[in-house]
């Protein structure tokens, strides 16, 4: 029969092997069966499998159950290993890395702190014995410190990372929870105000941070992100702009055709050698930034804030006053499919439904008409066929 008990214990009058008896229960000295082993025992199952057991009982109801699942073909070696390959940490490890080589750097963050709060949460558990409750309190414990949208997007990794378990280690995926959020809505405001913020930064920003910026309102199929990280040879090219799959959200080239006046002022702007220089650099050494390198984020930001802390706008940031009003306005003129298409190309319309509110515009008609009644201007909103109150 397949597995054995052995006991690391020695025969004190001779020195030899006990060696485990299965009728009787114990392990014993074969020359002097008196000497029966009490502690320290191992079960050996094949090449794969080997526990240590403190007594008799628990090894013989180890070797018991694991010769069942033999039978029946449920056994995996890997869940009694004592390497544990398939602990929830170590595969969780083994994704990231292998993650970390096919997506962006900046994409890695959420998937990381995702990962994070799992691991805190199952440790080295087996992968295959993580459940629905599991998830579902993971997810309820994280909702109580984080938004709505970092449960879905915890959810939409684990689920990611459970497909690649699946493939590559054979681990069964659990059902998940339903996770449900909704997207804040960004401050927007209008084009004209849009237009006195861009003039003034064309005012007190250097060239490229205005530009940026007013690209960021033009062209609002392009994230702040991707506008940063074009090149010199992502320009003008053809008339188009370039965003390339190492820096599009999406992992898709886009080609964004310039306009005409766009087109004349890249033409306008001294030649370089160096076609893999950031457009949108620094001029001039500034902090701890060098000459030629990339703006930060942070460069665009406080420029923005600077030239609506001067016009005295408050609440709009870049992302709400350049992309989302921008798309918000075409709104009113372009079909929702045709401007999510051929405008922001969103891969999602749960993302595409902040920008555009087609919807708003009954409950907009409906609330015209309340002022008009409250100003006096209308005596009844009864429906057609009906007579007005007197």
């Amino acid at each position: 029969m397949k597995g054995n008990i052995y006991c690391q214990q020695r025969c004190p009058l001779c020195g030899g092997g006990l060696v485990y008896d299965g009728r009787a229960g114990v392990c014993a000295c074969e020359a002097h069966p008196d000497q029966v082993g009490t502690t320290k025992f191992k079960v050996v199952y094949g090449r794969s499998i080997e526990r240590r057991f403190p007594n008799i009982r628990q090894a013989e109801r180890f070797l018991t159950g694991i010769r069942f699942k033999d039978d029946e073909g449920t056994l995996d070696p890997r869940d009694y290993q004592f390497d544990q390959p398939l602990a929830f940490d170590k595969l969780a490890d083994s994704w990231l890395e292998a993650k970390a080589k096919t997506v962006a750097p900046g994409t890695m963050k959420p998937y990381k702190a995702t990962m994070n709060r799992a691991k805190a949460a199952w440790g080295d558990r087996n992968a295959k014995t993580i459940s629905f409750g599991d998830l579902e309190d993971l997810f309820l414990e994280t909702g109580e410190t984080h938004s709505e949208k970092t449960v879905y997007n915890d959810k939409t990794c684990l689920e990611t990372f459970w497909k690649w378990a699946s493939k590559r280690e054979g681990v069964p995926i659990p059902e998940f929870p339903d996770v449900k959020f909704t997207l804040g809505w960004r401050e927007i405001i209008t084009l004209d105000i849009q237009v006195q913020i861009l003039d003034k930064l064309d005012e007190i920003a250097p060239f490229r941070v205005a530009l940026a910026i007013r690209w960021l309102a033009t062209y609002i199929a392009i994230r702040p992100v991707e506008m940063r990280n074009l090149r010199e040879e992502d320009v003008n090219v053809g008339g188009l702009l370039v965003v390339r799959p190492a820096t599009a959200k999406e992992r898709k080239p886009k080609l964004i055709p310039l306009l005409e006046e766009d087109i004349a002022l890249v033409c306008s702007l001294p030649k370089v050698l160096n076609k893999k220089l950031p457009f949108f650099r620094h001029e001039k050494k500034s902090g701890t930034a060098e000459s030629g390198d990339m703006m930060s984020h942070n460069v665009l930001w406080r420029w923005w804030r600077r030239a609506c802390a001067e016009l005295n706008i408050e609440g709009v940031d870049l992302y709400g006053g350049t992309r989302h009003s921008s798309a918000t306005a075409l709104g009113e003129h372009f079909g929702k499919d045709e401007l999510r298409q051929n405008g922001t190309m969103h891969g999602t319309n749960k993302a595409f439904e902040r920008y555009v509110r087609g919807e708003a515009k009954p409950q907009r008609a409906i609330t015209e008409k309340l002022n008009e009644m409250r100003a006096g201007k209308v005596v009844s909103m009864a429906p057609v066929g009906h007579k007005a109150c007197k």
